[in-house]
């Protein structure tokens, strides 16, 4: 059935009408859902929920039963076995309350929420981005870490599903960390495409996971062509005429209402609500709900119960009490800080607006804060429902929200939950000390210090098809084993030597770039931190570089990061200890698609949200940057660095780094392994003396080179990033982690990986020698490509299993 204008206004017709925006679907669709216009650059429209207790004040007994009633379908669903192991999962801001209101149907389940508000020494469990929101970032952050880290089914719910990209994002970062075989996926409206609905099922596919779904109702949005820019035009040209206009606030004669929550009980789902939590809060309800219905006021005959962003669980629950005890008329709704244009007409979702800044001293700064369709909605009494963190000045000043409110109701009453904070977890009073040379790693002991423990007696490796296997099926992450080690034939080692000759003096200039501008603008006596492992060789030349032009002799410490797991905290907790964070600079040989460099950055965020530390500068030095990924580099150009043509056997005789929970407790450093049977092969020492040999006849060229550099325009343009977005769409692999730009990501995939094929630039000479010769041992074919941004580009084989790799179709072994 199709809703557009007709005889009975819907809360959709005004939208409809003026975009050509029509909603198709189940009968009931209409009833559930309005339209109105939002301030946002990414989509016009806005779906407003009836039924949510978000944006349209509702029966809080119609709200909680929606959420409820789709519960115990997925009880129904599961089982009761598989029931009992489920963890439900809601979305801030908008789900907090629906997907409460889902757990409580479960029954057993226990519930975490995601936010926006992070807190000092709690390490979050996980993050995602929601792509079409007006504020993006999530974080799961549970008291309990092993709340997510269990394998029965995942239960995500949404207030709607509009592409499945949020979705889509939260399972791919979980799956990662923690994988399982069961998701269910939980909305009040399925609004996705056909294409969006396929999409999601190749993914569960890929995964390996059932994924099911279960919505109230189903139905599509569909928008004519350049509705997005007509939709801003509309909301300008309103927004400009004062439509919904706030009326001045005035002084609140705001009654304080003491709940008498109960201690130590979690306002709602943000660090995870068990279900004795619930038991609690169930006997609690009704003496709570008795206080706010002897503050109200006898003539109060229409009463608004008024929640707080994320919190909408407790307002609710609030809310439904009291109308099942008072003879009031109750309604519930919640403040937010999506903006939406308001117009007052019956065929608009949004009638009326309250405008009022933020007042929880939001991490993301402050901002506007909205009350929509409480102005002009005839309420007595409005009851806000805030948490402690949120009952700051700013929301009893003049033009707050109290304020606000008092100029439409004449009477406020203003209850404040405890806003539940974990206790910190207690950190160990001392962190083991660097590893070194010759005990670990054949370098030096004055070259790196290794924050790492040493895991070199426990059996890691695995055979390279049988890892790509279990890493593209989701059942391991690539960090938690090793690939076994690749042993060099003499004419691979002899290609090693001959490249090594043609580029050490390249290197040499390259490492006195980047260490001159690391010096000159990063910190006069900078704290080398290389990513291992192949930061680590990078490293090692740089603090050599600087005792040769400058007589300094820099601390240099190697660290493990990883993809989808960020990198070890323990280590950045060791060096804020024992250095200024400000002086510490990143190292990395160089970038590819700049995965790595955006990883970091985020890793570096959250560690300074939960630890409370600052001062880590989270950009990376790199000898190359062909992505265009950093600001501080030696060369933009995509060239052959040696030190990629092996692994440990260059690199110190270390393995790459491995996170394996069962391995790495949580006050622990991540893990390597040294090497020490491969002492006869090691040619790491040799490396660093070939390039180190070239330095006096490199020094006037670096001069001349970091003084080109510092005038230059250095804005990263992630121009990598689209060239892997762009072949990973043209060889229909839709996944960017199996493509992997430049030579130096080129040659890990033919040593560790199971190589799909090979992109080669044409004209691609000398600095190709050692890709063409693995790749014809391993029978993978190397295809010469016009236009391509990096020498050449290796494709991981998508969607592996074993016996698919070569140019035959079989798996061919080293």
């Amino acid at each position: 059935m199709k809703y557009a204008v007709n005889d009975t206004v819907w809360s959709g017709s005004w939208v409809a009408q003026r975009l050509g925006v029509e909603l198709v679907g189940d009968d009931g669709l209409p009833a559930l859902l309005g339209l109105a216009l939002r301030r946002n650059p990414k989509r016009a429209h806005l779906l407003v929920s009836n039924v949510l207790g978000k944006h349209v004040p509702q029966s809080p007994t119609v709200v909680y039963e929606y959420g409820h009633r789709l519960g115990r379908r997925v009880a129904a669903l599961l089982g009761e076995a598989s029931a009992a192991t489920a963890v439900v999962l809601g979305y801030a801001e908008t789900a907090t309350g629906l997907g409460h209101a889902v757990a409580d149907g479960l029954g057993t389940a226990p519930y975490l929420h995601s936010t926006r508000r992070p807190v000092p020494g709690l390490a979050p469990a996980g993050g995602f981005e929601e792509s079409h929101s007006h504020a993006t970032s999530h974080l799961l952050l549970p008291e309990n870490p092993g709340l997510l880290a269990g394998d029965g089914p995942l239960v995500l719910v949404d207030d709607e599903f509009s592409t499945g990209n949020t979705v889509l994002n939260t399972i791919r970062d979980l799956h990662e960390r923690y994988p399982r075989g069961r998701y269910v996926v939980v909305a009040l409206v399925d609004m996705r495409s056909p294409e969006d609905t396929a999409r999601m099922e190749r993914f569960a596919a890929e995964i390996g996971a059932r994924v099911d779904l279960i919505a109230a109702a189903s139905g599509a949005v569909r928008l004519p062509e350049g509705v997005l820019e007509k939709g801003q035009r509309l909301v300008a040209h309103h927004e400009s005429a004062g439509c919904g206009a706030d009326v001045p606030p005035r002084a609140p004669g705001v009654v304080s209402l003491d709940l008498r929550w109960p201690a130590g009980l979690p306002d709602g789902g943000r660090h995870g609500f068990t279900p004795a939590h619930r038991d609690r809060l169930e006997a609690a309800l009704p003496e709570m709900a008795a206080r706010i219905s002897d503050a109200l006021p006898d003539s109060a005959r229409r009463v608004l119960v008024l929640g707080f962003e994320e919190l909408m669980y407790a307002p609710l629950r609030l809310a439904r009490e009291l109308e099942q005890a008072t003879d009031a008329e109750v309604r519930f709704s919640t403040t937010t800080r999506s903006p939406v244009l308001a117009l007052d007409d019956p065929g608009y979702a949004i009638r009326t607006r309250l405008v009022f800044p933020a007042h929880d001293d939001p991490a993301d700064g402050p901002g506007e804060r909205y009350a929509y369709n409480v102005a002009g909605g005839g309420f007595d009494a409005v009851v806000a429902v805030v948490d402690s963190a949120a009952d700051t000045p700013a929301l009893h000043a003049p033009g707050g929200l109290l304020a606000r409110l008092a100029a439409h109701t004449p009477h406020v009453l203003l209850a404040v939950v405890p806003s539940y904070v974990p206790p910190a977890p207690e950190r160990p009073a001392m962190l083991p000390e660097p590893l070194r040379g010759p005990a670990f790693s054949s370098y030096a002991p004055d070259e790196v210090g290794w924050l790492l423990q040493d895991l070199s007696e426990v059996t890691l490796e695995a055979p390279t098809e049988e890892r790509e296997e279990a890493i593209q099926s989701g059942g391991a992450h690539y960090a938690e084993s090793l690939p076994v080690e690749y042993q060099p034939s003499a004419q691979y080692q002899e290609l090693f030597h001959t490249a090594l000759d043609a580029s050490a003096a390249r290197l040499a200039q390259a490492v006195g770039v980047v260490t001159e501008a690391v010096i000159a603008e990063r910190s006069p006596r900078p704290v080398l931190v290389s990513l291992a492992r192949a930061g680590t060789p990078v490293g090692v030349l740089m603090r050599r570089w600087a005792r040769y032009r400058h007589g300094l002799d820099l601390p240099h410490y190697a660290v493990s990061i990883v993809r989808g797991r960020g990198i070890d905290a323990n280590a950045l907790r060791w060096l804020a200890a024992h250095h200024d964070p400000h002086d510490i600079v990143f190292v990395d040989g160089w970038t590819g698609k700049g995965a790595i460099t955006r990883e970091l950055a985020q890793a570096v965020e959250e560690f300074e949200q939960a630890e409370g530390i600052t001062g880590f500068d989270p950009e990376i030095a790199v000898l190359a940057d062909p992505g265009s990924c950093v600001r501080t580099y030696g060369t933009r150009e995509d060239f052959l660095i040696p030190s990629a043509c092996l692994n440990s056997t260059v690199s110190g005789l270390i393995s790459r780094t491995v996170l394996r929970a069962d391995l790495v407790g949580a006050d622990d450093f991540h893990g390597a392994k040294f090497y020490r049977e491969l002492a006869g092969a090691d040619v790491s020492a040799a490396f660093l003396d070939a390039v180190c040999a070239r330095f006096p006849e490199v020094a006037d060229a670096v001069g001349t080179a970091v003084k080109e550099l510092m005038a230059e325009d250095r804005t990263p343009t992630w121009a990598g990033w689209r060239a892997v977005e762009r072949i990973s769409e043209e060889y229909g692999i839709h996944d960017v982690n199996l493509v992997k730009p430049g030579v130096g990501e080129t040659t890990r995939v033919l040593l560790r990986r199971v190589p799909w094929k090979i992109l080669a630039r044409k004209g691609a000479g000398a600095d190709l020698d050692h890709v063409r010769l693995l790749a014809g041992q391993r029978g993978v074919p190397v295809e010469e490509v016009g236009e391509l941004p990096y020498t050449c580009v290796g494709l991981i084989h998508p969607q592996y299993t074993r016996g698919a790799t070569g140019a035959d179709g079989k798996a061919v072994n080293l």
